[in-house]
Order: structure tokens, then C-alpha cells, then sequence
């Protein structure tokens, strides 16, 4: 097994047509190499070692020396093939599941470390979903995966805004040092108000160079979801916007980014995650719309990115009863969501990923064992983050030795992962070279294309008395106030310091879920002194919480301020909706996400360093339409 490589050397994505013509005989093969070696680890893992039903190779034609229905030698077939005919149905089981790992330093001898290799051990794991950590330590602990690894590993990662929505943020305390990391871009609605394909191409070549030089090969982006629903506690600014076509073609450009610089995109939540109100950590969200609705909204974005040749689709843990006949069948778990629509009807030919099995819309409801069995039964490829493994792979292993679930099933989808894993040449490249990442992660070149997009999608909604631009006066007595989640260190570090930059007697204050009346009260004495009062609101998605509202006692101090007639200037750095909780806002300017990038930009917007061009790409009922925007040029110096 090769120790090293470049960082990637994938620079395009085969379609599974494609990899599964060349698996059956047709096509041309790529280049040939060495059957695996037997884990040193796990002796067992041979083929052939023990005689149990489920522990030896359940294909007669496994030990003849060409494939099941050909006349080729069987060292003439691809990797994955090969791979494929020698398995037991314990390991085919163990190739659907990916379980969760964190990216954090963890040497060996630890249990956070040792959890994983007895996974690749004792299940035999076809991959892993990699979380927060930094890209250099991510790369180095996928490396040690990989190693362990008999079959290469298939790695994945939620990188909705890019490599730093997993590998961003890690501040030092004490000191609040900011170790920096991979580029972190603006949330995708920030996209959407840029309204540019060009960025958005760039946005997904950016996320799948630095994935693949710290070893994700599967980036879980982009948000294919329309976010039609103003009261959506799970999607809003992760989505693109609300107007399906403008999200067809942003997403379809990031799907090309992605894909044409070695990563493998995967939409997401399909069918559509965009018109709920529930929070499917939660609990199951029902939408109660017809199929020729879907088809015009939710399935447009999807369609658009299946025909660049998407490689990867999630599903939602979402119920439709048009398409489920239940309102308590999620869509991850119904077939005629996943086989009869997805790859029937749209034609979907690449992996299907379950959203993560660990969510309280699946795992309350359905036994550990029985939920992977019932996504593979609805054609589901990838278990993703299933709870308990063991549960998962005895299940499914249960499921086939009963004759409720067919091999021939199971071979399917364990092809079509091998097959990927083949496009990827992981059977003699699974590893990446640690000395090359800062050449290609959080390099400036990169930082700037998220600035960029920064910049150009601030959103200006309102600017009574033509508040906006300010005047930079340094000597202005100017309050900052800015209400952030007490463990975000980084909300309001970049936005104050500009600020600050050209107010050097700016003054300070922070409110937070929990803050009580008499904090608000101490802050609105401050604020009658003050000659502005800059409000900056970082409301984002967080999982879990169910909920994107502002407190009311915050809504009122904004609501305080316009009554007194004090100037003051409202930033919102995520949900864009929240005006309306404070309607006689003096002046109200969208950042749309806490991403350093857009805190900076929305600073510079304020004092007229650039102009401001966005426009929404949703509505914001009553007042405002997709596309309104406020247009103000940049202040001539």
C-alpha cells in the first residue's frame, strides 16, 4: 500500500453508468493492480477463513478464476469487481456504513482513536464522515485510517460553505488566538444574494481542492434545497434561496466546481428540505404539497445537478405523504422516493447517502437494525452515521440470511461504492501527501474568492433618513452591540475590529439566549448616550435547537431605539427574516452568514468602501420580494 502521494490526482467524476458497464465487462478497464493484502489486524478478513453461512464467499463462481457469466480471467476484471466477487455478506454489509469521526487529535491508545481502527477491524467500514478539526490533523488521522484499512476508505464531510465549515474556527483559549484554517466561505444564501454562476463554480473547485489534499474524497454539498418556507428551522441560509430556477443554476455550477477538480458532489436534502417547519433532528417534518408542485420547485434544483452528472445524493428524513403514503414514513426509508423517483424517474445513476440514521426523525422510531435494513430495501447505498454499527451490519446481514432482503441487492449498492473507490484510483492512491496541504488549503488566493462573494452579497433592505453610508468619524461616540451564542468566539471579532478601525473610541456589549432584563436595560442607558447604536444579530442554523427567532427582549431594545430616535443600523449575520420582529428598524443591512469574510464585508458596506449590490433571493413577507435590494454605490474618496 502506498504511504504517500500527491494530494489528489482525480480530476474529473465518472458517471456509476460508467463504472458499472466497466465493473459487468463493457468499457475500458483501468489500469490493473495487486489484489489487497489481508489485514494484518484481522486475520479473518481473508476470504475463506471460517465456514459460517455469512462468513464465506456466498458466490459459487468466487473461487473459479474468472466472474459469474464471463469468459475473462477474473485478474482481468476492475479493482472493484474483484474486490466485489471476494467478499462475504458480513463485509458487503460493513462497505454500506459511514460512520461519524471526529477530526480532532487523537493518538493511538485513546478511546476516540481506537473506537475507529476496531470499526475497520471488527465491521470492516467502507468509510467514514469526518467532522470539526484542523486540515492538517484531519489528514494525518485519515491517513491512519487508511492504513489500517484493508479496502480503501470512502471519506466524506459536511462542507456546505466549503473545507472551513468543518476545518475553520478553532480559537485558543486563553487568549482567543485564531489558529486559522481551511477557507471558509459565506453561506450559500450569501451565494444566492451574489447571484453569480462564475463564483459559485469557483466556490465548489476551492471546496473539492482542499478536501481532496486532507483526504475527503466525498464533499456533502451543495444544499439543493429551495427554502420556500420563511419559518424553517433547519435549511434558511443554507439554502441558495427560495426561486427555483436561480438555485438550479447556482447549484448545478457548484456541482461542476466540485466535480471537475476530483470531488464527488452529493445534493442534498433530496427531495426537498425547504418547506418545513420542523427540525428533523427533532422530529419527522411532514409537507403536504403534489407531485406537480414538487416537480416545478423542490425537484427542479435536483434535476439540474443530476444532469452535470452528480455523483452523490442525500436523503431527507423528511415525509411527503403524494410520494410516501404515510406521514410518518420518512423519506430515507420509502422506495418510491428513492428507487421509483430518484433512479427511476430522474434518472440517478450515483450513490445514494441516507442523511445521518442518528437523527430523532429515524432513530426514534425504528430499531437500529431495522432502520439500515429498511434503507437498503428503499435503495439507499450508504448508511450514514448509524448509532451502532454492529446493529447495522447484524440487521442487514439478518435481513439476507432470511431471504427479506436479496443479495443481489446488497451487491448493487456495494458495487456502486467500490466502483466510486475505483474512479478515485484509492486501490493504490488512498493516501495524501501531509507537506503539500498549505499549499492548497486557506491560501490566499482562495480567501479572496470568499471575499469576494462576501462583498458582492451584502443586501441592503432598509436606510431611513439614507442613514447608510456613515461617516467615518473617529472621534463619534459609537455603541456596538452585538447578540451572539456564548460559545461562538468568533461572532462579532472580525465585524467590531473593522468597525473599531475607523471608530477608535467604539464601545462594546453583548447579549446572548440568556441574557436577563436588566442586562437590556443597562445596554439602552448606554445606547441614549450614544450618537449610534451598530446592532449586529448572529442568528444561524444550528441543529437541535428547532428554532431561529430572535429573544423577545432583544426585539424590543431594536424596537426602543427607532421609538427614541436614536441612529442605529441593524446587521443580520444569518437568518434574514428577522426583521420583521423589529419593523421600525431605522436602517437593516443582511450579512447572511458569521463567516469572517462577511463580517468584513458587511463593515466596509456600512462605511461606503464598496458598494452594495446584493439582492435577496428570497422573500421576506410582507415587504419584500425576491430580488429587492437597496443599490448604493461605493462613497467617492
Amino acid at each position: 500500500m502506498p504511504r504517500s502521494s500527491l494530494p489528489f490526482r482525480f480530476t474529473g467524476v465518472l458517471t456509476a453508468a460508467f463504472l458499472l458497464a466497466a465493473c459487468s465487462g463493457g468499457g475500458s478497464p483501468p489500469p490493473q493492480t495487486p489484489d489487497p493484502e489481508p489485514s494484518e489486524t484481522d486475520p479473518s478478513a481473508a476470504v475463506g477463513v471460517t465456514d459460517t453461512a455469512t462468513d464465506t464467499p456466498t458466490d459459487p463462481a468466487a473461487v473459479s478464476d474468472a466472474a459469474p457469466g464471463s469468459d475473462r480471467p477474473a485478474d482481468a476484471l476492475p479493482w472493484a469487481e474483484r474486490t466485489l466477487r471476494d467478499m462475504t455478506v458480513r463485509q458487503k454489509a460493513g462497505q454500506l456504513m459511514m460512520p461519524f469521526v471526529l477530526g480532532d487529535y487523537a493518538p493511538e491508545g485513546t478511546r476516540s482513536h481506537d473506537r475507529v481502527l476496531e470499526m475497520i477491524a471488527e465491521h470492516e467500514i467502507g468509510g467514514v464522515i469526518v467532522s470539526v478539526g484542523s486540515p492538517g490533523e484531519v489528514a494525518l488521522k485519515l491517513n491512519d485510517f487508511q492504513d489500517h484499512s484493508e479496502v480503501p476508505l470512502l471519506v466524506s464531510a459536511d462542507l456546505e460553505t466549503g473545507a472551513g465549515f468543518r476545518m475553520r474556527g478553532a480559537v485558543f483559549l486563553p487568549g482567543g488566538t485564531d489558529l486559522g484554517g481551511a477557507t471558509d466561505f459565506p453561506s450559500l444564501m450569501a451565494l444566492g444574494a451574489a447571484g453569480e454562476p462564475d463564483l459559485a463554480y469557483d466556490m465548489g473547485r476551492i471546496t473539492a481542492q482542499e478536501a481532496r489534499a486532507v483526504g475527503i474524497h466525498v464533499p456533502f454539498a451543495p444544499v439543493l434545497d429551495v427554502n420556500n418556507n420563511p419559518d424553517n428551522p433547519i435549511i434558511n441560509v443554507r439554502s441558495l434561496g427560495e426561486d427555483p430556477a436561480q438555485v438550479a443554476e447556482l447549484g448545478a455550477a457548484l456541482v461542476r466546481g466540485i466535480q471537475e477538480n476530483g470531488g464527488i458532489a452529493t445534493g442534498k436534502h433530496f427531495p426537498g428540505h425547504g418547506d418545513t417547519s420542523t427540525d428533523s433532528h427533532l422530529d419527522i417534518p411532514v409537507i403536504r404539497v403534489s407531485r406537480e408542485r414538487m416537480d416545478s420547485v423542490e425537484l427542479r434544483p435536483f434535476r439540474a445537478a443530476i444532469a452535470e452528472g452528480l455523483g452523490g445524493m442525500m436523503t431527507a428524513h423528511l415525509s411527503i405523504p403524494e410520494l410516501t403514503g404515510s406521514e410518518r414514513m420518512p423519506a430515507t426509508l420509502s422506495e418510491p422516493v428513492l428507487t421509483e423517483l430518484l433512479r427511476g424517474d430522474l434518472g440517478f445513476d450515483g450513490l445514494i447517502f441516507t442523511d445521518a440514521m442518528d437523527m430523532y426523525a429515524i432513530d426514534r422510531r425504528y430499531s437500529r437494525g431495522e432502520a439500515a435494513v429498511r434503507a437498503i430495501e428503499a435503495g439507499a447505498d450508504i448508511i450514514l452515521m448509524p448509532p451502532d454499527v454492529g446493529a447495522a451490519v447484524e440487521g442487514i446481514v439478518g435481513a439476507v440470511e432470511s431471504g427479506r432482503l436479496p443479495e443481489s441487492r446488497l451487491d448493487e449498492s456495494v458495487r456502486r461504492v467500490l466502483a466510486l473507490k475505483d474512479s478515485l484510483e484509492l486501490d493504490t492512491n488512498r493516501m495524501v501527501d501531509p507537506m503539500a496541504i498549505n499549499r492548497v488549503v486557506g491560501i490566499p488566493d482562495h480567501e479572496a474568492v470568499a471575499q469576494d462573494i462576501a462583498n458582492r452579497s451584502i443586501t441592503l433592505l432598509k436606510n431611513e433618513r439614507n442613514l447608510l453610508p456613515l461617516r467615518g468619524t473617529r472621534t463619534a461616540n459609537v455603541l456596538s452591540v452585538s447578540y451572539r451564542s456564548r460559545t461562538n468566539f468568533l461572532q462579532g471579532r472580525y465585524f467590531n475590529r473593522r468597525l473599531r478601525s475607523t471608530y477608535p473610541r467604539l464601545r462594546t456589549a453583548e447579549v446572548h439566549r440568556d441574557s436577563e432584563d436588566r442586562d437590556y436595560e443597562e445596554i439602552l442607558q448606554r445606547a441614549t448616550r450614544s450618537q449610534l447604536v451598530v446592532v449586529s444579530t448572529y442568528v444561524t442554523v444550528v441543529s437541535y435547537s428547532g428554532e431561529l427567532a430572535l429573544p423577545e427582549e432583544l426585539a424590543d431594545f431594536i424596537t426602543e431605539l427607532a421609538r427614541r430616535r436614536i441612529p442605529h443600523v441593524v446587521v443580520s449575520f444569518g437568518n434574514p427574516y428577522l426583521i420583521n420582529e423589529f419593523p421600525e428598524a431605522q436602517a437593516y443591512l443582511l450579512g447572511w452568514s458569521d463567516a469572517a469574510a462577511s463580517q468584513r464585508a458587511a463593515a466596509d458596506a456600512l462605511f461606503g468602501d464598496r458598494a452594495i449590490s446584493g439582492r435577496t433571493p428570497t422573500r421576506i413577507p410582507p415587504n419584500w420580494d425576491i430580488g429587492d435590494g437597496i443599490q448604493l454605490p461605493a462613497r467617492e474618496r
